[in-house]
């Protein structure tokens, strides 16, 4: 509970923030958004689950459905602008204005600069499913959902745009803080039209995506199942954020300690440096 956002685990509480609601859960194939839409769809909601991988998602869909849930996948790469706008055309034309969005789908990306003059589609992939894909789907649904006056859009994001940026992950932070700062900038202007705005900041949850970094995995994570919670009182709740208690002081920190916060930048280059000179990514 200290190192990651509150949860809520109370099936009643969540029943009555989302029975009967639309819910578009994107990245829903494994890890974080596969254990929301399942949770959601236990709950009484009407999940569509979105993700690239059509075979898996139409496998969780067949699964929530027999369970006495109700879901629809959508197969999507949502770094298509195109493709995208198809999808929240059908999406709206199918079920109306949705209720709630819970933007998930995103890639994670480590790998030192010196691995990295040669590559400029790290930067490319990463803008793409962690800035641009986002946007481009709320830009689709967002103008129906105004319209009706009402809707949440659940952001799922990570500590580290919130705090001095690490050795390695500039691409994944560069594109995560964009986002986050974007809807950030949007969340007044569609609060006027009913629309609330959460953003929940992980600090680490053990999904595929921190495989290729095994210091990872000795420092205090949650389950998907128990990430899945915390997005639950995010929709029970629906406060601006939901983030770990440690971020606030961290992110003054950050600033106020910009020297000490540099050297220790430098100590977790070389810690992650001897463990792997570069990982792969992988999406939630």
């Amino acid at each position: 509970m200290v190192a990651n956002p509150a949860r809520i685990s109370d099936p009643e509480r969540l029943c009555n923030a989302v029975f009967g609601k639309t819910v578009l859960v994107t990245g829903a194939s494994y890890g974080i958004g596969e254990a929301t839409a399942r949770k959601l769809a236990a709950a009484g909601a009407t999940v569509l689950i979105v993700a690239r991988s059509t075979e898996r998602l139409e496998d969780i869909e067949a699964s929530i459905n027999a369970g006495g849930g109700q879901s629809i996948a959508y197969s999507v790469d949502l770094t298509d602008e195109a493709a995208v706008a198809v999808l929240t055309k059908q999406i709206t034309e199918d079920h109306g204005p949705l209720d709630i969005v819970v933007s998930n789908a995103g890639t994670s990306l480590r790998r030192s600069l010196h691995q990295q003059y040669d590559r400029p589609h790290d930067f490319q992939r990463t803008i793409d499913i962690n800035y641009l894909g986002p946007i481009w789907l709320l830009l689709g649904l967002l103008p129906a959902m105004r319209e009706n006056g009402r809707g949440h859009i659940v952001n799922i994001s990570s500590v580290g745009v919130r705090v001095a940026p690490g050795p390695q992950w500039g691409a994944y932070q560069a594109s995560k803080g964009a986002f986050d700062r974007w809807l950030r900038s949007v969340a007044p202007e569609v609060h006027g039209d009913g629309v609330d705005v959460t953003t929940v900041y992980f600090a680490l949850v053990r999904t595929r995506m921190i495989e290729p970094t095994p210091v990872l995995g000795r420092l205090p994570g949650l389950s998907p199942d128990e990430a899945a919670d915390a997005i639950a009182k995010a929709l029970i709740d629906r406060p601006r954020t939901n983030e770990p208690p440690w971020l606030r002081p961290a992110e003054l920190a950050s600033v106020l300690l910009a020297g000490p916060a540099e050297r220790a930048a430098r100590w977790w280059h070389r810690l992650l440096f001897t463990e792997s000179a570069s990982s792969g990514t992988d999406r939630r």
